[in-house]
């Protein structure tokens, strides 16, 4: 039992290893005093200096953000509403809405990333930082609505109707009791959501327009031209954030 319990552990060290290892690598030659990647100079903070002072990259980092907080706004709201829905359905309608609302999640990107091109050249509407966000939103609607239903199924409904039965309305039960309750996995949706747009290529890619260029985009644009060090820092710091918020956000789910 112990020798496979150790080789059980091992498996998981090793799996640990080939996921993260690439990932510590860029880390640590995001330090390195040198221009060449496999020739390490020694200890500089000089590419987090110039990441620091280039404009264009500051930039591609306030539309990231902004399409980040203005996706993870409308797929909350919306996630909330569709999560809300589906609790109040039959069985039989309940299933085939979930079929649909988890169908974008197994479309790959590319597909989904094209269709929502074309969809904007249909209907006129020219690229930019809004129908980038919008496409984030409609790739991140479905994650907000399942992790919110999953923290939905577990709620009392005991609590609403006696909060209905001492007389509330059913707004104040669900702003009182509902939400309150709901707070955690919102939270943790939120910051999931979040961090799915910052680290998005694909659907920006197909629906950002001119001017619009977030930071992803703005990496592919350096790297066509040349692994530069200041990409390797941008890369540890963009690494290094998302592992952040999604720490955060498994935190806030599990309270």
């Amino acid at each position: 039992m112990d020798g496979r319990r150790g080789w059980l552990v091992g498996a998981s060290l090793a799996d640990l290893a080939f996921l993260y290892a690439p990932l510590v690598v860029l880390l640590l030659f995001s330090f390195n005093d040198s221009r060449l990647a496999a020739d390490w100079r020694g200890f500089t903070l000089r590419w987090y200096r110039l990441l620091i002072e280039d404009d264009s990259l500051r930039a591609a980092l306030w539309n990231s953000l902004v399409v980040g907080w203005a996706s993870t706004a409308v797929a909350l709201a919306l996630g909330l509403a569709a999560a809300l829905a589906l609790e109040g359905m039959g069985p039989r309608g309940r299933r085939l809405a979930e079929g649909l609302l988890v169908l974008p999640l197994v479309i790959p990107e590319v597909m989904m990333g094209v269709s929502l091109m074309l969809f904007f050249v249909l209907v006129r509407v020219p690229l930019s930082l809004a129908t980038i966000a919008i496409g984030h939103t409609a790739l991140n609607l479905p994650l907000v609505a399942l992790i919110v239903r999953a923290r939905l199924r577990k709620l009392d409904p005991a609590l609403v109707e006696a909060a209905l039965d001492l007389g509330a309305t059913p707004w104040q039960a669900f702003r009182r009791i509902t939400l309150p309750l709901l707070a955690p996995a919102l939270a943790g949706a939120a910051l999931l959501a979040f961090t799915l747009s910052l680290d998005d290529f694909v659907v920006a890619f197909f629906t950002a327009g001119p001017g619009a260029t977030t930071l992803p985009l703005k990496i592919y644009s350096m790297v066509r031209t040349g692994i530069s060090p200041v990409i390797n820092a941008l890369s540890a710091a963009l690494v290094l954030a998302s592992m952040a918020l999604v720490g955060l956000s498994l935190a806030l789910q599990r309270r």
